[in-house]
C-alpha cells in the first residue's frame, strides 16, 4: 500500500475536490449502488451459469448505467468546475476539459 493510499488519498486522482452539493451526491451516489447492484447481478448469472446472451444483456445494460453515470457527472463538471473555473478566468480548465474528452472518447 502506497502512502498516498495510508493518508487516504486516491493514488489515480488529480489531487483536485470538489465540495458537491447533497441532491447532485445523492443522485451519483444512487446511480453507482444501483450499477454496483447490477455487476452483482451479472456474477450470480455467471455463478449460476446462465446462458452467455442472457449475462451479454446484463453487462449491457450495466455499461449503459456506466454511460449515464458518466453524462451526469460530466454535466455537473461543466456546470460548476469548468464555469466557475472559466469566470475567474483560469482557462487552463477548457484544456483539461480537452484532455479528458479525448481519454473518454477512446
Amino acid at each position: 500500500m502506497s502512502e498516498e493510499e495510508m493518508n487516504g488519498a486516491c493514488p489515480y486522482c488529480s489531487g483536485k475536490h470538489k465540495e458537491r452539493d447533497e441532491a447532485e451526491y445523492k443522485d451519483l451516489m444512487n446511480r453507482l449502488k444501483r450499477i454496483e447492484g447490477q455487476v452483482r447481478g451479472v456474477e450470480g448469472m455467471l455463478e449460476n451459469n446462465a446462458y452467455c446472451t442472457d449475462i451479454l444483456m446484463q453487462v449491457s445494460a450495466v455499461t449503459s448505467a456506466l454511460n449515464s453515470f458518466n453524462k451526469a457527472l460530466l454535466a455537473n463538471h461543466m456546470k460548476t468546475c469548468v464555469a466557475e473555473n472559466i469566470r475567474k478566468g483560469n482557462d487552463d480548465v477548457i484544456d483539461e476539459f480537452v484532455v479528458t474528452m479525448q481519454k473518454l472518447m477512446k
